[in-house]
């Protein structure tokens, strides 16, 4: 264990902000930013896995929005299908991110995909928090 970290606060500074991103996420959603929902949602999982690799770890999660690579460092047992949700929700990130991707993205956002994406990330959401 690495003595020079407070792991319990760290964990809950994770929690405690996913929880913040998740009323924004839905907010994002039901004012019909779409685009914006998704990408925050992206931030709903990265947080909640970074405290598990901080659980699991005892040290600091890396510096990276990969959320396929965080999950193999949370050792927590993703289902296949999962792992393709968090390479799809990985995506939002870049996509919402980069003027390259944005209207792309944008574009894509209808109301039907970002009703399932939200689904998605809600039901991941309620699965990570009870390996917490």
């Amino acid at each position: 264990m690495n003595n020079s970290i407070n792991i319990e606060e760290i964990i809950n500074h994770w929690l405690s902000t996913s929880e913040k991103d998740y009323k924004t996420m839905m907010n994002l959603y039901n004012s019909k930013d779409y685009h914006w929902s998704l990408f925050i949602g992206h931030i709903v999982i990265e947080r909640l896995i970074k405290a598990m690799v901080v659980k699991e770890t005892n040290n600091h999660a890396p510096f990276t929005h990969d959320l396929r690579r965080l999950a193999k460092l949370s050792q927590i047992e993703f289902s296949n299908e999962h792992f393709v949700w968090l390479d799809t929700i990985t995506t939002f990130n870049l996509n919402a991110r980069y003027d390259s991707y944005k209207q792309a993205f944008y574009n894509k956002c209808t109301l039907d995909f970002t009703a399932k994406w939200v689904s998605n990330i809600k039901e991941l959401r309620q699965w990570i928090k009870v390996k917490l």
